[in-house]
């Protein structure tokens, strides 16, 4: 008996410590486990430092950036060239998105002295349609259309030459309003035009209304935008297919003939030639932007122009740029349209320049098109 109960305790005992040694385990899996635990608190921290240093080392180099910027634009104003700054003030001051820029460094009378200077000074003279004889004869080695690259010493662009004036045409969005318009390549497709580039002045500033023009706008002789009794800077085209330019009322313009025409502001779009003259240009003529024009040689032939800008490898051309380039292509009269971001060219189911903005050309109330 005593044997067996002997045998008994040392199984018991052999047991107890068996279950004892068992526990070791299960302290290691917890004290493990809190080991896991300050890891990840490592691991989080660790990440959260890099975060830090990515956006410490981010806002630095954009401080930097800004820093040098300042710097560049200060050269420019402070400089010893006047024609340096007084570019860098109308160049800026003619977008809606950095025109404040100018403030920074000159008070609101010199920027005004500075566009006064440099600008095409407006006129009382109107089109006269007999100096312009629409060729009718058959010249078939003559393209119905033309694309032609053009390239200055600051600007690069588009320019297409129509044979027939009778295709050219003010097209529309559907309704006028207090929101958005179309780009030309939509408001193209809605006439199934071949193509055009933008039109004329729209609301934009404070509040920007993309899809409400400014000024006198007349489609087929019936005016559909702009008060009867104002006077408006007046760009059209005429039932005999002649550009006019001029400042004019809404019954003025009908006593001129106009079937389709748009308006935009002398700050803005400039008369460029009229009657074969070129206007009066003062200083640099303008800053260096995108810029629309459109104007007529003396046979009748249509040019449409979109030079590209605000990008490293074309800055834009000034007002006088286009002058010249109307000029050298035979234009006996041309004016200027909206520019900047609205600068655009359609032909042939696509845009043919390279307007400047990310998210692609601007919205626009009027376009210019060829049928």
């Amino acid at each position: 008996m005593s044997n067996e109960n002997n045998e008994e305790i040392e199984l018991f005992d052999y047991m107890d410590e068996e279950s004892e040694s068992r526990k070791i385990p299960v302290n290691k899996k917890e004290k493990t486990g809190g080991k896991s635990g300050r890891s990840k608190k490592k691991k989080k921290a660790g990440a959260l430092t890099w975060v830090g240093r990515v956006a410490a080392t981010i806002g630095i180099t954009l401080a930097l950036i800004i820093v040098w910027l300042y710097g560049v634009m200060a050269v420019l104003v402070y400089g010893p060239s006047k024609t340096a700054k007084n570019q860098f003030v109308l160049s800026v001051q003619e977008t809606s998105a950095i025109g404040f820029l100018a403030n920074i460094f000159c008070s609101q009378e010199e920027i005004d002295a500075i566009k006064a200077a440099n600008s095409i000074k407006d006129t009382d003279e109107v089109t006269d349609t007999s100096l312009v004889s629409i060729d009718t004869e058959d010249n078939s080695e003559v393209p119905d259309i033309e694309i032609i690259d053009v390239k200055g010493s600051t600007y690069s662009g588009k320019l297409m030459k129509i044979k027939d004036p009778s295709r050219l045409f003010v097209g529309t969005i559907e309704g006028f309003h207090q929101g958005n318009g179309q780009v030309v390549a939509d408001i193209a497709k809605r006439y199934n035009a071949v193509g055009g580039v933008n039109g004329g002045e729209f609301v934009d500033g404070e509040t920007t209304y993309t899809g409400m023009p400014i000024g006198l706008v007349m489609i087929n002789g019936e005016q559909v935008n702009g008060n009867s009794g104002s006077t408006y800077h007046v760009t059209g085209i005429t039932f005999d297919n002649k550009l006019v330019v001029g400042n004019m009322t809404a019954e003025q313009a009908k006593q001129n003939n106009i079937r389709d025409c748009v308006s935009i502001s002398n700050s803005i779009g400039p008369f460029l030639i009229i009657n074969g003259e070129a206007q009066d240009v003062s200083g640099t003529g303008g800053g260096l932007n995108p810029r629309t024009a459109l104007g007529q040689t003396s046979d009748g032939s249509i040019i449409l122009l979109a030079i590209d800008g605000r990008m490293a490898n074309s800055l834009g051309a000034s007002f006088s740029d286009l002058q010249d380039i109307m000029l050298q292509y035979g234009a006996v009269n041309a004016s200027v349209m909206d520019g900047g971001t609205s600068t655009q060219m359609y032909y042939e189911g696509e845009v043919i320049n390279t307007p400047y903005s990310p998210t692609g050309p601007r919205t626009c109330p009027t376009s210019w098109l060829v049928k």
